[in-house]
């Protein structure tokens, strides 16, 4: 492999890499967002409603995941929608192949 070769293949990797790391970042933050805040909400709860007893603090989680989701639903926001991440081990196929034909189509 040259060198030209090899700082493309790194410069190719970076950019499928920042390419995954965004798409993570767009199709998760929110949803791990709403997933802390719905936590936050039970952990607030807890001690503001003096919950002790683990059936409260589990219906109280379901009840607050259930409004976060709802209100995530009015915003037009659906989380199961959200298009999948695409898997690593599959990225890194697509760059060795996308690579493959660089290099044949340089020949």
């Amino acid at each position: 492999m040259n060198a030209l070769f090899h700082n493309r293949k790194q410069v190719l990797g970076n950019y499928y890499l920042a390419s995954l790391i965004n798409a993570v970042k767009k199709e998760l933050t929110l949803i791990i967002k709403a997933k802390d805040f719905a936590n936050e909400l039970t952990s607030h709860n807890v001690i503001e409603k003096d919950l002790n007893r683990q059936n409260q603090i589990s219906q109280e989680h379901v009840d607050n995941n259930k409004a976060v989701r709802e209100m995530l639903l009015k915003r037009g926001v659906k989380p199961e929608a959200l298009p999948p991440v695409e898997d690593v081990k599959k990225l890194e196929r697509r760059l060795d192949s996308d690579e493959k034909k660089a290099a044949k189509g340089s020949k």
